[in-house]
C-alpha cells in the first residue's frame, strides 16, 4: 500500500488550562505531570474497491484521506478475515469498520432480495449505539437503512427494523433477550448477515463478557441454520492481547491490526493528590498533614476537589469532562461546582451539569447533544461516557478516583484532545490505598501495558441458562456443545438431571413453558427499581436491584440533577422506591454483614505456617442498617436500623490461612488483637488486588475471621462480587506473592499511625471499619510474605 502524507500537529498554542499546573504546584497538590507527546498521522489512499459514495461521506471527516490502521483494518474485512483493531482513543476506529461494511451493504443483492447483505453492531451501552447511528445518518448516504434496536424502540418500530433495516445497531442484552429467541421473525435477517461489529470489546469481560461469549455463540449457531457465516469486526482503543480476547469473546480466529497511524496531540496528564482536611489551600505544602505523632490527616474527598477543578476550569471556557465513579458522585461534583460557580461567574453556574445511569433516555440525550454543541461547558458523568461516544472539542478531563483499570483510565484521558489542541488530564486522588499508591507512582500509569481482558466462556454459571435459552431457539446436537466449548456437555447433562433439558433423538429440548433466555441478566443486574417521587408519580431514574438495598432504603437521601430527596418507602417486590424532596443536613451510609462458607476447594498448597486455598464459597449479606452522617465533617449524628432480606451470592474465592500460633505471636500474643489485624490486612489486599487483576475494589468482597468454621484457623477470604465468579480472585491466586508483597509494603508505607482511608479503611466495610489494626496487619502480612518467600509449597 503506497504512503500519501505525513501530517503535523496544529501549531502550538496557549492552553488556558496551564494555570491549574502552576496552582498545583505551588499548593503542593501536584504529585507529577506525564507529557505524552504529540504524534505526526500516516495518511494513505482509498482502496480501490471502496465505494465512492461512501468514500466521499467518509472523506470529509477524515482530511482527505484515511490512517494508515484504518486502511489495514478495511483490508482485512474486506477480504473476508474476522479482524480486531487495536488502536488509541479517537484513532478513527469507526471508519475502520464502515467503510468495508457500507461498501458491501450498498453492493447490489446478488439474489439476496431487495435488502441484500445485512450486518450487525453491537455497543456496550444504548448511548454509544444512538452515537453511531447518528454518526452514520449524518453520512447522509441513501444506504444502507439503518436503525438502533434496543429497550427504548417502541414496538411498531421493532417490526420495521425487522423488516427493512439493514443495518442494526444493537446490543448483546437485545441479542439474549429478542433476537434470538425470536429468530423466526429475523429470519430474512439473519440469512443474509454478513457482518458482526463488536465496538468496545474491551468491556466484556469477568462474567458480563463471558455471557457475551455465550450469546456470540448463540448468534453464530442460529446465523449457521440459515446459512449464514459473518465476520467479526472488533475495535478498542485498551485492549490486551487483542488477538486473543477477540477469540476467546468470538469463538473464531481474528486477525489483529495493533499499529496506531492516527495523530495525536499533545497531553499533559497530572496526578493530583487533595490536602489534608482544614489545610490553607494556598499554604499547603508537600510533606504537611501530619500530626504531632505522626498521625496522617484525613484527606480531602476527591469529589470535592474535583468539584473545585471543575469550576476553575470552567470559569476559564475549559470545555471539561470529570469522571467520578459513583452517580451519587457525579451529582455531588456538579452541584459543587455549580455553587462555587455562583460565587465567581454565575453566568456560567447553568452549564455545569451531571450525566448518569438512571436517567431517562430523553434526558441523556439532552445532555449528550448539550456537551457536543458546546452549550455545557462541564459536566461530571459515571463512565456512561466513557466510552465512544462523540463529545469531540473537550480541552480538558478529570478522573475523580482510580476508575479500576489502566485501560478504563486511558479511555477516560481519550476523551480529550479531540479537536489537535493540547488537552490536560488530571487524576485527583482518592483516600484510597491503590489511589494514594498510583498518584505516587507514576511508573505504575505509564509506560505499561493495559490489563488483560479476563472472561471465562466455560464458566458453568454462564452455560447453563445459555445452552437451555440455546435449546429453546433450536434443538441442541452434538455439533452445537463443541461450539460452546468443552464444558458444554457436563452442564448439559445437569440441566437433563434438573427436568429444564429432554434427551431426544435430534438432540437437546427445552421442556419448560417459560422463556430459557429470562432465566438470567447478562450484566448481573438482576433487575431495575424505578425511583418515584410520591408526591407527582414522576420517575426520576432507576437503580440496580443489586444495589437497592444499600442506596434507596427508608431513610436514604437520594441526589438527582443537584435536588436532593429522601426514600419513604423501599419496595422491593413492586421494584419501587418511593422519595419525597427534602434537603437535610446529612449523607446516609448504609451497614451490612456477612458470612462465606467454603463449598469446594479446588487447589490447596502449604507455605510453612501459611495455607493457600481457591475454590467456590457461598457468601451471604444483609444490610442491617444506615448511618447518618453529617454533610461535609463526617460526623456520625445516628444509626438507624433496617429490616432487608438476607442475600446469597455463590462465587469463586483466594484465601489464606496461619497456623494460630504464629498468627498469635506476630500479635505480640495479644488475641484480642487479631481480629483487627486480619481485617485490616483484608481491606489493604482488596485495594491492591486491582494492579494486577481487571477490576476495581467493587468487582470485589472479603472477610476476615480469627477462626473461621471451615478452615478451623485465622483466616482471610477475598471473593469475587459477581455470581459465579469472574476471575479476579484467580488472579489474585495465581499471583499470591506479587499482590501481598505490594500489600505489605503500601500498609507500611502509608504516613498514618492507626490506619486510615489511605492504607486500611475501605469505603465499603459493612462493620463501619472497625476494628482495625495496622501494625497488626503489617506484622501478618511479614509473616504471611515471608513464608510465601520461604519456597515451593510443602
Amino acid at each position: 500500500m503506497a504512503r500519501a502524507t505525513v501530517e503535523g500537529a496544529a501549531p502550538p498554542q496557549a492552553p488556558a488550562w496551564r494555570w491549574l499546573l502552576r496552582e498545583g504546584e505551588r499548593r503542593g497538590r501536584l504529585r507529577h505531570v506525564e507529557k505524552l507527546p504529540e504524534r505526526a498521522g500516516e495518511r494513505v489512499p482509498w482502496p480501490a474497491w471502496a465505494d465512492p459514495e461512501v468514500v466521499a461521506a467518509l472523506e470529509r471527516g477524515t482530511g482527505g484521506l484515511p490512517w494508515r490502521h484504518q486502511a489495514l483494518a478495511a483490508e482485512a474485512v474486506r477480504a473476508g478475515r474476522s479482524t480486531v483493531l487495536a488502536a488509541g482513543t479517537a484513532s478513527g476506529k469507526s471508519l475502520a469498520f464502515q467503510l468495508p461494511v457500507l461498501t458491501a451493504l450498498r453492493a447490489p443483492s446478488d439474489g439476496l432480495g431487495e435488502r441484500g447483505a445485512t450486518a450487525l453492531y453491537l455497543a456496550p451501552t444504548k448511548a454509544l449505539a444512538a452515537d453511531q447511528d447518528a454518526r452514520l445518518r449524518a453520512l447522509g448516504l441513501d444506504r444502507p437503512l439503518t436503525s438502533t434496536y434496543d429497550g427504548d424502540t417502541p414496538p411498531e418500530v421493532r417490526r420495521w427494523v425487522r423488516r427493512h433495516a439493514s443495518l442494526v445497531l444493537t446490543n448483546v442484552d437485545m441479542l439474549h433477550r429478542s433476537v434470538l429467541p425470536g429468530h423466526e421473525h429475523w429470519a430474512p435477517f439473519l440469512r443474509r448477515l454478513r457482518f458482526v461489529v463488536v465496538d468496545e470489546c474491551h468491556t466484556y469481560r469477568g462474567v458480563f463478557g463471558s455471557h457475551a461469549a455465550a450469546v456470540l455463540r448463540r448468534l453464530r449457531r442460529l446465523a449457521a441454520r440459515y446459512g449464514a457465516e459473518p465476520v467479526f469486526v472488533l475495535a478498542s482503543a485498551t485492549v490486551a492481547e487483542p488477538a486473543a480476547t477477540a477469540r476467546a469473546l468470538t469463538g473464531v480466529e481474528v486477525h489483529a491490526v495493533t499499529e496506531d497511524a492516527s495523530a495525536r496531540p499533545r497531553v499533559s496528564v497530572a496526578l493530583w493528590e487533595p490536602p489534608p482536611v482544614g489545610a490553607a489551600g494556598a499554604a499547603q505544602e508537600v510533606g504537611e498533614g501530619t500530626g504531632a505523632e505522626g498521625e496522617r490527616a484525613e484527606q480531602r474527598t476527591a469529589t470535592a476537589e474535583t468539584a473545585d477543578l471543575l469550576a476553575g476550569l470552567v470559569a476559564r471556557g475549559v470545555r471539561t469532562l470529570a469522571f467520578v465513579r459513583s452517580r451519587a458522585g457525579a451529582e455531588s461534583v456538579a452541584a459543587g461546582a455549580r455553587r462555587r460557580l455562583l460565587e465567581s461567574a454565575p453566568q456560567l453556574a447553568g452549564s455545569v451539569l451531571a450525566y448518569r445511569g438512571g436517567y431517562l433516555p430523553e434526558e441523556r440525550r439532552e445532555l449528550e447533544e448539550g456537551l457536543r454543541s458546546g452549550r455545557v461547558l462541564g459536566m461530571a458523568s459515571t463512565r456512561a461516557l466513557e466510552l465512544g461516544v462523540d463529545v469531540a472539542g473537550l480541552d480538558a478531563v478529570l478522573v475523580a478516583g482510580w476508575p479500576g483499570t489502566r485501560a478504563s483510565f486511558r479511555q477516560q484521558l481519550g476523551r480529550a484532545g479531540r479537536r489537535g489542541r493540547p488537552a490536560l488530564g488530571v487524576f485527583v486522588s482518592r483516600d484510597d490505598p491503590l489511589d494514594t499508591y498510583l498518584v505516587n507512582h507514576p511508573e505504575a500509569l505509564f509506560g505499561v501495558d493495559v490489563e488483560a481482558t479476563v472472561l471465562d466462556p466455560s464458566n458453568a454459571y454462564v452455560l447453563a441458562p445459555h445452552l437451555a435459552a440455546a435449546a429453546q431457539e433450536l434443538p441442541l446436537t452434538e455439533e452445537d456443545l463443541r461450539l460452546f466449548g468443552p464444558a458444554a456437555a457436563g452442564v448439559v447433562e445437569l440441566l437433563v438431571r434438573r427436568g429444564a433439558l429432554r434427551r431426544r433423538a435430534q438432540g437437546w429440548y427445552w421442556t419448560r413453558p417459560d422463556r430459557a433466555a429470562d432465566l438470567t441478566d447478562l450484566r448481573g443486574a438482576g433487575g431495575t427499581v424505578r425511583i418515584v417521587e410520591a408526591g407527582t408519580g414522576r420517575v426520576l431514574g432507576t437503580v440496580e436491584s443489586a444495589a437497592a438495598d444499600s442506596s434507596v432504603h427508608r431513610g436514604a437521601v437520594h441526589v438527582h440533577q443537584g435536588r436532593t430527596y429522601v426514600v419513604d418507602e423501599l419496595d422491593l417486590e413492586g421494584g419501587v422506591a418511593l422519595v419525597h424532596a427534602e434537603t437535610p443536613e446529612h449523607t446516609t451510609h448504609a451497614r451490612s454483614r456477612g458470612d462465606v462458607r467454603v463449598l469446594a476447594v479446588e487447589a490447596s498448597a502449604q507455605h510453612g505456617p501459611l495455607t493457600v486455598s481457591r475454590g467456590v464459597v457461598e457468601v451471604t449479606s444483609r444490610v442491617t442498617g444506615f448511618l447518618r452522617r453529617r454533610a461535609g465533617t463526617g460526623q456520625v449524628l445516628g444509626e438507624e436500623p433496617l429490616d432487608l432480606p438476607e442475600r446469597t451470592l455463590r462465587t469463586r474465592a483466594v484465601w489464606w490461612s496461619l497456623d494460630a500460633q504464629v498468627a498469635e505471636d506476630a500479635v505480640g500474643g495479644a488475641l484480642q488483637r487479631l481480629p483487627g489485624a486480619l481485617h485490616a490486612a483484608e481491606h489493604a489486599a482488596i485495594g491492591l488486588l486491582p494492579l494486577l487483576a481487571t477490576c476495581d475494589r467493587w468487582d470485589l468482597g472479603g472477610l476476615s475471621t480469627a477462626l473461621h468454621p471451615d478452615t478451623g484457623l485465622p483466616t482471610v477470604v477475598v471473593h469475587d462480587a459477581v455470581p459465579g465468579g469472574a476471575g479476579f480472585s484467580d488472579r489474585g491466586h495465581d499471583r499470591l506473592r506479587e499482590w501481598l508483597g505490594a500489600t505489605r509494603d503500601a500498609v507500611r508505607a502509608c504516613r498514618c499511625a492507626t490506619g486510615c482511608p489511605a492504607c486500611v479503611q475501605s469505603p465499603k466495610c459493612g462493620n463501619g471499619n472497625e476494628p482495625l489494626d495496622k501494625a497488626g496487619a503489617i506484622a501478618v502480612l511479614d509473616v504471611v510474605v515471608a513464608a510465601l518467600d520461604a519456597g515451593a509449597p510443602a
